[in-house]
C-alpha cells in the first residue's frame, strides 16, 4: 500500500472512530509502530488529527486546516508530474513567468530546470523553487518578504506590492479549493493578498490543480474563475464546475 493511501485510511478511521492506537495501526497495516508515529505526526501536521499517548484524535476540519509544503510534495504526486508536464507546454521559451509557491508548481520548476531555458526569466516568491532555479543557472527573482514557515513563501504587504509592478507573460499558480461561486481559495489571508496579487500580475494565468481541491472551499477567495485563462488538472470537473468554467470562458486542460 502507498503511504497516500494509508494516510487516506488513516484519516477516515480517525474521523469515523475519534481515535486510533499505534498498536492497532500497526496491525492494520502490517507496519512498525515507528512508522505509524511518524504517519500520526504528519496528519497531525495537516491537521487531520492530534496525537495523544499511545494513539491520535480526531483533529479538526475546519475551512483554515492547511497542509504543510512537505506534506502536500509527497500527496498525489503522479497527478501532480503529469499537470507539470502539460504547464511545460504552455510555458515560453522567452519572457518571463511567474510560479506560485506550491508542490505542483515546484514540479514545474524542476521541468524547466531539466531544460534549461536560459532565455526564460523566472518570478517567484517561493524560497525552495527560487533556490533550485537559480542553482541550475538559469534566471530568477525572488519576491521578497515574510517567509511563512508552513508554506516556505514570502508574504506581506512588500510582497504584495513587488508583484503588483510587474507584467509577466504567464503567471502558474495554485489553490487550495477550486468551487462554483467562490472561485479559488486558500486557508491563509497573507497568502491570499499575495495570489490575487499574482493573478494581476501576469497577462495569461494559468491554474495548476489535481482534482482534490474540486468543489473546495477553504477560509478566503482570492480568485473568481472569470479571472484565470485555463486550469490544468488531472481529471474532468464535475458537472456543474465544468459549466461555470465554461461560462467563464477558462480552458480546461485534463492530463
Amino acid at each position: 500500500m502507498f503511504a497516500e493511501e494509508r494516510y487516506r485510511q488513516i484519516s477516515e478511521l480517525v474521523l469515523a472512530d475519534g481515535r486510533v492506537t499505534v498498536a492497532g495501526l500497526s496491525s492494520r497495516f502490517g507496519i512498525t509502530k515507528e512508522t505509524v508515529r511518524r504517519d500520526l505526526a504528519l496528519l497531525e501536521e495537516d491537521g487531520v488529527l492530534r496525537r495523544v499517548h499511545g494513539g491520535a484524535i480526531a483533529g479538526s476540519g475546519a475551512t483554515t486546516h492547511e497542509p504543510s509544503l512537505s506534506s502536500r510534495s509527497s500527496q498525489h504526486s503522479p497527478e501532480k508530474k503529469r499537470i507539470a508536464q502539460a504547464a511545460l507546454a504552455l510555458t515560453p521559451d522567452t519572457g518571463a513567468v511567474v510560479l506560485d509557491a506550491g508542490s505542483t508548481t515546484g514540479a514545474l520548476a524542476e521541468l524547466l530546470v531539466e531544460e534549461a531555458r536560459s532565455d526564460l526569466s523566472v518570478v517567484t516568491h517561493s524560497v525552495p523553487i527560487a533556490a533550485l532555479v537559480s542553482g541550475a543557472g538559469l534566471s530568477v527573482e525572488l519576491v521578497g518578504g515574510r517567509v511563512r514557515a508552513l508554506t516556505s513563501a514570502a508574504v506581506g504587504s512588500s510582497t504584495v506590492a513587488h508583484f503588483a509592478r510587474l507584467r509577466a507573460d504567464v503567471a502558474f499558480l495554485g489553490a487550495n479549493g477550486l468551487a462554483t461561486g467562490f472561485g479559488l481559495s486558500t486557508p491563509d489571508v497573507d497568502e491570499a493578498a499575495v495570489k490575487t496579487a499574482i493573478v494581476r500580475s501576469a497577462r495569461r494565468v494559468v491554474l495548476l490543480s489535481d482534482s482534490s481541491k474540486f468543489n473546495e472551499e477553504t477560509l478566503v477567495s482570492f480568485a473568481q474563475l472569470e479571472d484565470i485563462d485555463a486550469l490544468i488538472t488531472d481529471q474532468a470537473p464535475s458537472a456543474d464546475l465544468a459549466a461555470a468554467l465554461a461560462d467563464a470562458d477558462v480552458e480546461v486542460i485534463v492530463t
